[in-house]
């Protein structure tokens, strides 16, 4: 069954106030005063996927395709940068968002099922969305499976906040999200081979990157 919060993802009112509403609003609390502002989240995950010209990147549950824009201006030229969703209201967003020759494409696809052959990608992101998965370790299984040898993945997402116990379980619960340990990604990471695994903690949030 769907959580309150995967199905306003697929809801046609969250794509026309989610990058200017939405995301300010909840991921910015969940950063907290310290944490990054938007803008230097996306310089941030360029750094933590070593975007370069001729480059090939996947962004997945990438939303109404804010965080694929600003990696394509990473890429250029040459490169490309797919933004993958399974909701068809925020790719139509997306789609409507994003100017032609933007070095762009979005795909309508569960990450569980990808349509593109393995090792295809030299980065792949996934920021602000595996907290929303019912199978978050599947889903980086896939990740994994879409990156080249050395290719790169970056992650935004949700941790447990030390001290809280419970209480951790009862915002994601109200959430609709889940809550990840400090060292539930980066173990899970660990154990699918990635290597050179960094973690940056911010108050309910974490950014966790590492090499295939």
């Amino acid at each position: 069954m769907e959580s309150i919060a995967q199905r306003l993802m697929r809801s046609r009112v969250l794509p026309e106030i989610y990058e200017r509403l939405w995301r300010p609003a909840l991921i910015g609390l969940a950063k907290g005063p310290l944490g990054p502002t938007t803008a230097q989240e996306m310089a941030l995950l360029r750094s933590m996927l070593a975007a370069g010209p001729g480059m090939r990147i996947l962004d997945v549950a990438c939303g109404p395709g804010n965080t694929t824009r600003a990696l394509a201006s990473g890429v250029r030229p040459g490169g490309l940068v797919v933004g993958l969703d399974a909701s068809p209201t925020m790719l139509a967003r997306a789609a409507r968002d994003t100017p032609p020759g933007d070095r762009v494409a979005f795909v309508l696809a569960d990450v569980l099922d990808l349509p593109f052959p393995p090792r295809t990608f030299d980065a792949v992101s996934c920021f602000a969305a595996l907290y929303l998965f019912d199978r978050p370790f599947d889903a980086l299984d896939a990740m994994a499976l879409a990156l080249k040898p050395g290719g790169r993945l970056a992650v935004l997402t949700t941790r447990r906040v030390p001290g809280l116990g419970r209480l951790n379980d009862v915002f994601g619960a109200l959430g609709g999200i889940r809550m990840f340990g400090d060292r539930e990604v980066t173990e899970a990471l660990a154990k699918r081979g990635f290597t050179g695994i960094r973690q940056r903690r911010t108050s309910l949030m974490q950014f966790v990157s590492a090499v295939r």
